[in-house]
Order: structure tokens, then sequence, then C-alpha cells
């Protein structure tokens, strides 16, 4: 009797380490909207529950949390220090991962000598906070009616849209001093760690592709494959999250950044200007204009929309068709990015080919 109740216990305990951590959460359901985050930083170890099992995503994150998650993300030890702060005392138990964050440049104190470790952290210092934690410097080139270029994290949101990590709001608005969530500051942070979260900080019927997959363009003599992964243009730059395109014939090999905003999607290049490929809303009619390097802006119209393409990939049912001044003619389909261009005379430049 004893050895099968041994045998019960050990089944039991096996099963408890086998199971995903967040299981031990009760507080976290998985129709939660940033259940696949949390789990992911869990796994990681980056996030932990409180004493009571709970994990409380919906709380709202302090200094101290977050100098912690950075801290294990990082790799920190940890280890409770004295810090240079006040309201910090060595036996805090984010002393240590405080200290080295700020050694590391991640985190900073207050004028007064204060870290304010209870504070919660806003909108605003969450994107200082990211943009300095990966290392970003791309941007987005996006106006927002509530962030103005003298305020400290004008830069680091445009980083923060530029990587995929967040977006504003359909109103045109960032709200940089509204509370950040736990749950919210965990997606924030997937998303700076693996593409597959950035594909949700789209809009609503994005045109984004998916990044988690490898996509192929066939056209003027030549295969262009676009791998969406880090990538560093030279010696000098940290490596970020681009669309690497590699050429089968050898004639371009380089980089491109594509981004979405509630009033465009753009095409550029990293570090660089990035081109309104497409004015939202999407409606048949509606004109925009197109940067040209060095020379005029283009005007291109959106000429048909649900319109049917087909491609060596498939036959898109609902393409969007944008004419150029020029006679040229795009095609873009939601989830796709583009999928056809045409020159003048409808001969295909390039066209969706494959998606694996």
């Amino acid at each position: 009797m004893k050895r099968k109740l041994f045998a019960a216990l050990v089944l039991l305990l096996s099963l408890m380490l086998l199971a995903p951590s967040a299981l031990a959460a009760p507080d976290l359901s998985e129709d939660h909207r940033f259940y696949d985050e949390i789990t992911y930083l869990m796994d990681k170890g980056i996030v932990t529950g409180y004493s009571n099992g709970t994990v409380q995503p919906d709380r709202v994150v302090t200094r101290a949390e977050a100098a912690i998650m950075i801290g294990r993300l990082k790799g920190f030890s940890g280890e409770q220090v004295a810090t240079p702060f006040s309201d910090v005392p060595s036996g805090h138990i984010a002393s240590g991962y405080i200290a080295e964050s700020v050694e590391a440049g991640l985190l900073s104190g207050y004028p007064n000598g204060t870290y304010q470790p209870d504070a919660p952290i806003i909108r605003g210092d969450m994107a200082i906070i990211l943009q300095r934690v990966f290392n970003l410097g791309m941007r987005m080139d996006e106006e927002f009616t509530d962030v103005s270029h003298n305020m400290k994290a004008y830069w680091p949101i445009e980083n923060l849209l530029a990587a995929s990590i967040t977006i504003g709001y359909p109103d045109g608005t960032f709200r940089p001093l509204d509370n950040v969530t736990r749950g919210q500051f965990s997606a924030f942070l997937a998303r700076g760690l693996e593409p597959k979260f950035q594909n949700d900080a789209r809009i609503p019927d994005s045109y984004l592709r998916d990044k988690t997959k490898t996509y192929v363009m066939t056209g003027s003599g030549d295969t262009l494959t676009y791998v969406y992964k880090k990538h560093s243009l030279n010696e000098g730059m940290a490596p970020e999250f681009m669309w690497v395109v590699s050429s089968k014939a050898g004639s371009l090999d380089s980089a491109i950044v594509e981004r979405e905003s509630f009033t465009s999607y753009k095409l550029g290049f990293p570090y660089s200007e990035t081109y309104d490929n497409l004015a939202y809303p999407v409606v048949q009619g509606k004109t925009f204009l197109v940067a040209n390097e060095g020379g005029e802006p283009e005007r291109r119209t959106i000429t048909a929309v649900n319109k049917t393409v087909a491609t060596p990939y498939k036959t898109f049912t609902n393409a969007t068709e944008v004419t150029g001044g020029n006679g040229m003619k795009y095609y873009y389909a939601r989830g796709h990015g583009p999928i056809k261009t045409l020159d003048p005379n409808g001969a295909v430049i390039f066209e969706l080919a494959d998606i694996h």
C-alpha cells in the first residue's frame, strides 16, 4: 500500500514539473490577451508570480518589478547590494537588479537621489527603458497628437514602433502617461525577444507580412528571398530585427523594413527613409504621395480593392491595386504585403512565388 502511495506521489510530482509554469497561476487564464507572452517569459524565468501563486497580469508594474524583469532578461545576478538611491536599501528585494541595471545604463533614478521603486511604469518611461534594453536605433516617423518632439520619450517611442514592439491607438495618440500593467510589460519584452509576438503589434486588417515565415518573390530574371531576423548592417550597429533580402542571381543582397501605423503601410531602408506605399483607410480613389529619393514626390492612387490577382503562390481575391503616376501598378494583400508589381506595359517586375 505504501509503495503504491509513494508511486502515486512520484507521478503527481512529475506531472507538476512537466506542466507549463503558468498553470500554477490561478489568475492567468488561457483567454487572457497576453497569456502566451507571459507564459513564454515565465518559462524563461523572466517573469515569476507572487508568494500566493498569482501572477496578477492586470496589476500595474512598478519600477522595482521592471528592474527585476529586465535584470533576469539580461542575466544579471540580482544579488542584493547597496545602491546609490536613498529609497532602495541593500535589503530591498530588487536592489541588486536596480544597481546592475543602472550601471549598465538601462535604468536611472531621479535628480533628488531616489529611484521610487514602488512607483508605476508609464508608457513613455517604458519606451525609454526598452529602447535601451534592446539597443534599438531604427525609427518610425509617425506623429502622435500627444507626443511632442521635446519629450524625452519621443525618439524611444519611434524606436519601439519601428521594432514592432508597440503601436499607438486608433485616435492618433500614444498615451505616454498611461500606466503599464504587468501583462503589457511582459508583451513588450516578449516582442523584443521573439518575432512571433511582434505579429501581434499590428492594426486590424493589417497588410504586414507574417514575421515567422519566409517570403519568395520572383521576376526580372531573379529570385528574392525575404527572411525576418536580427541583422547588423555593419560592425558599428547593433543587430536588429529586419527583413533580410537575398538574391539568387547575386544582383541584390540587402535589408528592408516594413512598418505600419493606423495611417499607412510603409516600406523602406533601415535607419533611413520609409515610404508610404499604401494609405489608410484603404478606399478606392484615395490618392497619396510617395517620396522619391532626390526627386519630386510621386502621386499614387488606390485604383481597385478586393481585386483578383494571380501569382505563382496563389490567386488572391482581396488584393488592393495602387497605380503610380508613371503607370506602374502595385498590388498588396492583407497579411501578405506586396504581392505583385507591374511595369507601365503590364510586364511583371516581381510577384509572390512562395511562403514557407
